[in-house]
């Protein structure tokens, strides 16, 4: 075992007298080490419960004769660091999460190690940890934050965080009243999970799913389901079984299974931020996963889901049709169907013994919401590298639009000038200096958009940036924008008024500008000045890689 380097021999009598400290019996020291990593927090709702799954999964570890020990990493709530400087350190916590990770494992020799994350980067962050690591290991995440039920003068209306921020628009825009928000505010997040539509955290707990990596239920289950608690106790039991087998992250985590986690996420109309963070699991893994090939499984996959921004449904609903393993199962042929889970079971093994149980939710190919996915990676001369847009969450009159650019170099000039009411029907925002290394961070920007949307105005403008969009955004919204602004990519040359072309269906971002024109509007950008000078973000914006390569350390 890998943690007899801390308790065998003669030499490690110190070591042993430190974990005798912990608890630990001499019957122990020859029973394997089973690393907990836990992102509990007390300001994170998706994290708030973790300390009960925790307690949960090392049940099932002592019951097949493991040693648990928990350890912790920190986890940043993207709702709460939204729309303020707080958001710049969102992205940028995977990779200390993912370092962490592997600093605590291998300090304390673990042989094998159970994940606990639930919301945005801390999955990723976790999955990137886990391949580099290549111990044997499972995930089990905290589990879906139910939907709020609102009530209204036909009933209940299920509402959601995404719900509020477009309610915040709707103010704005004089379509609803202060004290209808704030009464929204107390009932759209009723509990403890992830935020309940198909937003980025419960995107990645679902093609952790789809990557092999979890059990079935992972992405779905709600939080406050008793059956959570029970899953997180067998992902404890199955450790074991894994250890024994000597399963590991990179016997399952390969091409197959990366391109059935793009083709579930096509399927359900995932966030986009799924794209950055599967890219940067593919360079982990040291698989060659391109954004060109997302494209071409988008085009093969229909889709059949349309929760939460982009449609009415939530994860809830999601789970009682069936689940993940409904969803592959309807999928069939568009997946890698031998490719190995943690479950000790096949991609094929799960899907048949599976079945859809509401077709609402989770509609047949033959009555898909579309012939192709609900993401699409957009290139042209302004995104030459490529750009990334939920088109699933996309009006269908503005799939194609063309438009007048207003450009800022910031989100806070794009917000205020959204509040300002100083933005024109069919006009395409560009928000540059937002990416990897202009923000630095790469910040989520939910908020211009939903006030878009709750001025009802995304069916009229555009907007594109080098920055990020939460999951939660809907809308003909494109971020990931490559190469960014600060690394003089064409978006830099944007000057208002020029024309833009967006073309979803046929994957084309351009502006009306010669290649020559473009060249010589960059010659003239001075040299991008870093805005943060000092602490983590500084040497984060020195290393990071572009967002078309995921974002990763260079």
């Amino acid at each position: 075992m890998k943690s007899d380097a801390i308790k065998k021999g003669i030499e490690r009598a110190p070591h042993r007298s430190l974990l005798y400290a912990l608890g630990c019996t001499p019957g122990e020291m020859d029973k394997p080490f089973i690393g907990i990593v836990n992102s509990f927090s007390e300001i994170v709702p998706g994290h708030m419960h973790l300390d009960e799954i925790a307690e949960a999964v090392k049940a099932g570890v002592r019951s097949k004769g493991g040693v648990p020990f928990e350890v912790n990493t920190i986890a940043v709530c993207d709702g709460i660091a939204m729309n303020h400087p707080g958001m710049k350190y969102s992205l940028p916590s995977r990779e200390l999460i993912a370092d962490s990770t592997e600093i605590v494992a291998e300090a304390h020799a673990f042989d094998a190690l159970v994940f606990i994350p639930n919301c945005d980067k801390i999955i990723p962050g976790m999955l990137m940890a886990a391949v580099r690591l290549n111990l044997p290991s499972i995930f089990i995440s905290g589990g879906p934050m139910l939907s709020g039920n609102l009530p209204t003068e036909n009933g209940f209306e299920k509402i959601d965080l995404s719900s509020l921020f477009e309610a915040v628009g709707k103010v704005t825009g004089g379509k609803m009243t202060e004290q209808e928000l704030a009464d929204m505010e107390q009932i759209a997040c009723p509990g403890c999970g992830s935020c309940s539509g198909m937003f980025t955290a419960n995107t990645m707990n679902c093609l952790t799913e789809a990557l092999g990596m979890g059990l079935p239920g992972n992405g779905t289950i709600p939080a406050v389901d008793i059956r959570r608690r029970q899953l997180a106790q067998k992902a404890g039991e199955q450790i074991m079984e894994l250890l024994a087998a000597n399963v590991r992250p990179r016997s399952i985590i390969n091409k197959d299974s990366l391109h059935n986690a793009f083709a579930v996420d096509m399927a359900l109309g995932g966030s986009t931020n799924s794209v950055l963070h599967l890219t940067a699991i593919a360079h982990e893994a040291g698989v060659d996963f391109s954004l060109p090939m997302v494209n071409e499984i988008s085009q093969a996959t229909p889709q059949l889901c349309k929760l939460r921004p982009a449609g009415d449904y939530h994860i809830e609903d999601l789970d009682k049709a069936g689940g993940i393993p409904a969803v592959m199962k309807e999928l069939g042929g568009l997946l890698k169907t031998k490719a190995n889970t943690v479950s000790g079971k096949t991609v094929a093994q799960i899907a048949a013994q599976s079945r859809v149980n509401d077709s609402a939710v989770i509609r047949s190919k033959a009555n898909a919401y579309s012939s192709t996915g609900g993401l699409a990676v957009l290139f042209g001369n302004l995104a030459p590298d490529g750009a990334v847009v939920k088109r699933g969450a996309v009006a269908p009159e503005m799939m194609v639009h063309q438009g007048t650019a207003r450009v800022f170099d910031s989100e806070e000039e794009a917000t205020q000038a959204i509040i300002g009411r100083t933005i024109k029907p069919g006009e395409v925002i560009v928000i540059r200096y937002e990416g990897p290394r202009g923000g630095p961070g790469m910040r989520e920007m939910l908020t211009p958009t939903s006030l878009l949307a709750g001025m009802g105005m995304d069916k009229e403008v555009a907007l594109i940036t080098d920055g990020r969009f939460s999951g939660a955004t809907r809308g003909a919204a494109i971020g990931h924008v490559s190469p960014e602004a600060a690394s003089r990519g064409p978006i830099a040359a944007l000057a208002d008024g020029d024309i833009i072309k967006i073309d979803i269906p046929n994957g084309k971002l351009d502006a009306e500008l010669s290649d020559k024109e473009i060249a010589k509007r960059l010659a003239k950008v001075p040299d991008f000045e870093p805005r943060v000078k000092t602490g983590y973000l500084k040497r984060y914006a020195e290393k990071v890689s572009s967002a078309s390569t995921g974002a990763v350390f260079g």
